[in-house]
């Protein structure tokens, strides 16, 4: 297995909808937000200033990540939109594409990030405590299942 972490364009749309999709529907349902982000990613993230990363194996999309410009006046971006292939579940996809964000976000001057997860995702909240992000209170969210924000600050 060769990962290869590339920059995304609207080639990747269809897989960025439908791993993000997967994953949301096998846990949760999806909600508003999801379908303005999924459905539009051009508009909703990159052009607003945000990035959206897509890894690669032997050319084929197996998981995505977004890197969203923040509403949150504290932060510089929120890590959104992780998601991975099941069948690559346990590679180190995932770890690979967040340090492949957090690095984009310091590219880009970033001093701070967060993420809104659930619980439930145990790898993913795992992955997140291993990368050095930190509970924190009091950041709204427009999901219903996020019960746990993170920051990472640089």
């Amino acid at each position: 297995m060769s990962i290869k972490i590339i920059d995304y364009n609207s080639n990747y749309s269809r897989a960025f909808k439908e791993l993000n999709r997967e994953w949301i529907e096998t846990y949760f349902i999806m909600e508003a937000a999801d379908y303005k982000a999924l459905d539009n990613p051009e508009e909703y993230i990159i052009d607003k200033g945000g990035f959206i990363l897509v890894a690669l194996n032997d050319n084929a999309p197996v998981g995505v990540c977004a890197l969203m410009k923040s509403t949150e006046e504290k932060y510089d971006y929120e890590l959104a939109k992780m998601a991975v292939a099941p069948k690559f579940h346990g590679k180190g996809i995932g770890n690979i594409l967040a340090n492949a964000v957090i690095e984009k976000a310091k590219e880009h001057n970033a001093k701070s990030i967060y993420l809104e997860s659930n619980t439930i995702l145990k790898p993913a909240i795992n992955l997140y405590r291993k990368l050095g992000f930190k509970e924190v209170h009091g950041l709204v969210s427009p999901y219903e299942r996020s019960n746990i924000k993170m920051e990472l600050l640089f």
